[in-house]
């Protein structure tokens, strides 16, 4: 799945600021099994997941959990069309409104949509692929370079009621709302911007209908033109699992009745990708453990999130995946 290019420009860029030595923005790039050609012009697209990997290793390479949520709050411009459309909308309702409708010209695997509720306002994130859901660091650097452009839109420096993440980061929430410089919650129900109701009447000076309205009629070519792209069986696996959490994993043929299989069918098809439900599962855990450890979330809860009778059960595992103990993965990263 392919996305905007602007963003992992900006987040290579901003690595590129924030890194004292060169040879770090290098190794990042060589993680990823990317140079810097790949993200140069004329390129537009660039994979998804590879864009959620640079964030992580950046992230890691950094020591700074907070990277991609300051990457994200430097992101002020992009040529894409959705971005376009935004500059010549009305006030930052109409901003919204438009992204929701456009959105998957840039980014398939996330959609956003606008509730009004009482005396606010919230702009909900929801996974289309919720194989995505993992990559926390992705997530943050989305949602705040989603703030920044409102802010560059509006040409104001507004600050939201609170943003909301899913996922936890442990003790480490205090530096997001540091840099932030309002509330910022994790382990929220929802994954959402609030604002308050008077930010959406906020005008947008690049006002323009005309254009506007031959960008919508373009977007909606755009649109009816392209192809939704097809998951592979095993990303919807992936969501199904990643939906389940925390506590539990949801069984095998429970996820093939939830996408209309038999469980002879639904074990052919994932064979036929070269993976099973088992190494699915594994994977996913082990990659989220690591997450986890990176966030600095307890290590009793993260078994618990990953579905694990006990702590010892949890850290059994993990050598098997890794080679080392959870403890020593996590005194790796804080050396």
């Amino acid at each position: 799945m392919d996305v905007d290019i602007a963003r992992i420009q900006v987040l290579a860029r901003t690595l590129e600021q924030r890194a004292e030595n060169p040879a770090v923005v290098d190794r990042v790039f060589a993680k990823c099994g990317l140079s810097r050609d790949n993200i140069a012009p004329p390129v537009t697209a660039f994979s998804a997941h590879k864009e959620a990997l640079f964030a992580r290793y950046a992230c890691d390479a950094l020591n700074d959990i907070t990277f991609s949520a300051r990457a994200g709050l430097a992101f002020i411009a992009s040529s894409s069309v959705t971005a376009y459309i935004s500059k010549y909308s009305r006030d930052l309702k109409q901003v919204v409104e438009n992204t929701s409708r456009f959105h998957s010209i840039i980014d398939p695997a996330l959609s956003f949509s606008l509730r009004v509720a009482g005396n606010f306002a919230a702009i909900e994130a929801e996974w289309k692929d919720a194989s995505f859901a993992r990559y926390h660091r992705r997530t943050e650097f989305l949602i705040f370079a989603a703030l920044a452009r409102m802010r560059s839109l509006t040409q104001t420096n507004f600050f939201p009621i609170e943003i909301r993440f899913q996922h936890e980061v442990g003790e480490s929430g205090k530096h997001y709302q540091k840099i932030a410089g309002f509330p910022v919650t994790f382990g929220a129900e929802r994954l959402e911007i609030v604002l308050t109701l008077s930010s959406l009447d906020l005008p947008v000076p690049t006002y323009d209908p005309s254009l506007r309205e031959h960008l919508l009629a373009y977007g909606d070519r755009i649109l009816a033109e392209r192809r939704q792209p097809t998951q592979q069986l095993r990303a919807q696996v992936e969501g199904l699992i990643t939906r389940s959490l925390p506590g539990t994993i949801i069984q095998a043929d429970d996820a093939a009745a939830n996408l209309g299989m038999s469980p002879r069918t639904f074990a052919r098809r994932l064979n036929d990708e070269g993976t099973s439900y088992r190494e699915i599962v594994e994977d996913l855990r082990c990659d989220l453990a690591q997450t986890f450890l990176t966030d600095g979330i307890p290590l009793s809860e993260i078994a618990y999130s990953l579905g694990y009778a006990d702590q010892p059960a949890f850290s059994t595992a993990f050598k098997r995946w890794t080679g080392q103990s959870p403890s020593t993965f996590r005194s790796r990263l804080e050396s």
